[in-house]
């Protein structure tokens, strides 16, 4: 009975829940009554959508196609092919009975791209919610049970699944981009794995060079999701994770997006063994318990697959190269340069985030104010996602405006509407 305690009290302090809610909610309240939030579009040409069918278009900076390429011809086409030539969309059956021939196909390619065993999900929570409970069971890691240290910034997608790895084994969470407390874990404990991000969702990227010196040097464990570094850089677009890791072996599992800059729709691990795609295809509950790939996304997929081994992926990663240039050049007061795709501008109030966002809206500019719990309290701000497709112009426009919003909250000229009254 004490053991069952501690360890639903250890599951408690794993999950906020609850308190993320009370705490969030007059946030997303606010966002919602200004308009600015569960916004339904039309897509329109490279970055335009219209919020309604008679409005002028509004330029898009939320979406993370990062090259551009969800509206690409060929993917398109490839969507189409797929469902023409299996004369199917879905199969409702586990994969671990029936698959689409078209699935192999687009695994065995996407092995051979991104130099790795290679199994697809629907998504990428739902690789992760596969992958971490094996991992915390100790069947990857020689049958020693992990410590599982999760980065403090881990996406929700990963940081969710605290609870159910500490069913299994301990957990804790670390300070962003620790590698001194990291270390001190992996000196302290027989088995280490780290779960973080490549490149994070609000910006920046993991140190990917010191957590190899960590994993070669003490044999820690590296789960790193992906998501917002594949495509993006790499000769065949495996990512910003893949690209520094020379050899995955045993030790390292790579998640990644097939959508955002992949263009597509699902998600993957990239495994280093046949032992690794034995245990998954076994036991990964998204795999054993639930269908795969829709084929208009496995045919997508394909399409993009084509496209990344082709040169036309180098001249879209350089186009955005020069538009992330660009954009660091305009931006005032600003974050440090990057060749990552992500800007945060901040503004720390949530009303006045929300008002900023609202504002840009109007004037043509569709960003994502974001606020707790997707950034720390009193860090609110707006998130811009540039692509490929975004024009000089597009990117002009929107640093123009960010500045004249600036300029009017400095001056108490901007109008921060309280939700308070309205239905």
């Amino acid at each position: 009975m004490t053991e069952f305690k501690t360890r639903e009290n250890n599951q408690q302090s794993l999950r906020n829940t609850s308190v993320m809610i009370d705490i969030a909610s007059a946030s997303f309240d606010h966002a919602h009554y200004q308009g600015i939030m569960a916004i339904y579009a039309t897509p329109s040409a490279n970055r335009l959508v219209r919020l309604q069918p008679s409005d002028q278009p509004v330029t898009d900076f939320v979406r993370c196609s990062y090259l551009g390429l969800d509206n690409h011809p060929e993917i398109l086409d490839g969507a189409r092919e797929a469902i023409s030539r299996t004369g199917a969309f879905h199969w409702s059956c586990a994969r671990t009975r029936l698959n689409f021939d078209v699935l192999g196909q687009l695994e065995r390619e996407l092995s051979n791209l991104f130099q790795a065993r290679i199994l697809t999900f629907t998504t990428v929570l739902a690789a992760n919610m596969s992958a971490l409970p094996i991992l915390a069971s100790g069947h990857l890691t020689g049958g020693r049970k992990p410590l599982m240290v999760f980065d403090r910034l881990a996406h929700a997608t990963l940081a969710h699944h605290k609870a159910v790895a500490a069913q299994e084994t301990e957990v804790t969470t670390i300070p962003h981009n620790d590698m001194p407390a990291l270390e001190a874990l992996c000196q302290s404990h027989r088995q280490v794995a780290y779960i973080c991000d490549g490149v994070y969702s609000m910006g920046g990227h993991a140190p990917i060079g010191e957590l190899l010196r960590l994993r070669d040097k003490y044999g820690l464990f590296l789960y790193i999701d992906d998501a917002h570094g594949i495509s993006i850089h790499g000769e065949t677009g495996s990512g910003y994770a893949r690209t520094a890791i020379h050899d995955l072996g045993d030790r390292t599992i790579v998640a990644a997006s097939l959508g955002k800059g992949f263009g597509a729709s699902g998600g993957i691990l990239m495994l280093g063994t046949a032992a690794q795609e034995l245990i998954f295809r076994r036991f990964a509950i998204a795999h054993a318990f639930s269908a795969s790939l829709t084929t208009a996304a496995v045919g997508a997929a394909l399409a993009s697959a084509a496209i990344h081994a082709s040169p036309e992926l180098g001249r879209r990663q350089q186009l955005l190269q020069k538009n992330l240039a660009h954009l660091d050049a305009r931006l005032k007061g600003g974050e440090p340069p990057s060749n990552l795709p992500i800007r945060t501008v901040r503004f720390g109030d949530e009303l006045l985030s929300v008002a900023a966002a609202r504002e840009l809206l109007r004037r043509g500019f569709y960003t994502s104010a974001i606020f707790f719990p997707t950034v720390a309290r009193s860090q609110a701000g707006l998130r811009v996602c540039l692509t490929a497709s975004h024009s000089r112009q597009d990117i002009d426009g929107l640093c123009d405006a960010i500045d004249d919003v600036k300029a009017e909250i400095a001056s108490n000229r901007i109008n921060i509407i309280s939700d308070k009254g309205l239905d």
